[in-house]
């Protein structure tokens, strides 16, 4: 017998990378990443201080604005790429 199971659609994963100034130190990293995790459908951050990068991906495109309130809610800011 077979059984039809309804299963939620998954959205297409997102990457995106963003330049955010102001990090000097694996701390700034880590703050980063904590607020950008934190957004909703989020699923890794990656952060490379040297060159200022943080790649998100996520569910589906994020809003740049939602990620700027984060990265500045982490006290630096993200600079228009």
């Amino acid at each position: 017998m077979s059984q039809s199971m309804s299963q939620p659609m998954s959205l297409p994963r997102a990457t995106a990378s963003y330049t955010v100034t102001g990090m000097t130190c694996e701390h700034c990293a880590t703050s980063v990443r904590e607020e950008v995790g934190a957004i909703a459908g989020v699923h890794r951050v990656e952060v490379d201080v040297p060159s200022g990068r943080v790649t998100v991906t996520s569910d589906g495109t994020l809003p740049t604005d939602r990620v700027r309130a984060a990265v500045e809610e982490a006290g630096y800011q993200l600079t228009a790429d």
